[in-house]
């Protein structure tokens, strides 16, 4: 399943600064990825550093709206605009049933989203963010957006490319997962 998911639009007229670069504001600064021990380079470590900063900077972006990265980020899935299953919600977020269901009955007891019959299998239904949950993710969404261009303004034009090579290593990781080629092969 392919899912697109659009953030909601930035807020107007919200002024940020540039992020080229660090080094560009000042010289002598570090960040954490200058002091990562090339002895622990390897694709798989790299992506999931890069995957805590990222959902630290979510986090830090969104708190004023009450959600937090990992709620947004479901909450984007399902604004997408169909319905879904948990199931298939967990598929997406790599997550146990379990997961999915601690986040379904929070989302609930928020009022933010609503169960919907499933037509495809009656013992299943459907989740989908009601008004409420629409209007959490959208003002959620305003404060992501300016943290969303700092990112594609600081990788220069290649943020496409960049998430093309993320989805891929996502789908070798799915495979793995999903035991059709194993690890001992690889």
């Amino acid at each position: 399943m392919s899912t697109h998911v659009n953030p909601a639009p930035p807020i107007a007229g919200r002024c940020r600064p540039s992020l080229h670069s660090v080094s560009e504001h000042s010289p002598e600064a570090e960040t954490v990825a200058d002091k990562i021990d090339p002895g622990l380079a390897n694709v798989l470590f790299d992506v999931w550093l890069v995957s805590r900063a990222v959902h630290a900077l979510i986090d830090d972006a969104i708190r004023p709206s009450g959600l937090d990265a990992d709620e947004f980020a479901i909450y984007s899935v399902l604004a997408s605009g169909t319905a879904m299953t948990p199931s298939e919600l967990a598929d997406w977020m790599a997550a146990p049933p379990t997961t999915v269901s601690s986040y379904v009955k929070r989302f609930e007891r928020r009022g933010h989203v609503r169960r919907l019959p499933n037509p495809e299998d009656r013992r299943s239904y459907r989740l989908e963010l009601t008004a409420t949950g629409r209007d959490a993710h959208h003002a959620a969404g305003a404060l992501f957006r300016p943290a969303l261009d700092h990112v594609d303004e600081a990788l220069e034009g290649s943020a496409g490319e960049t998430r093309q090579r993320l989805l891929e290593l996502r789908r070798v990781v799915d495979t793995l997962a999903a035991g059709k080629r194993t690890i001992t092969e690889a």
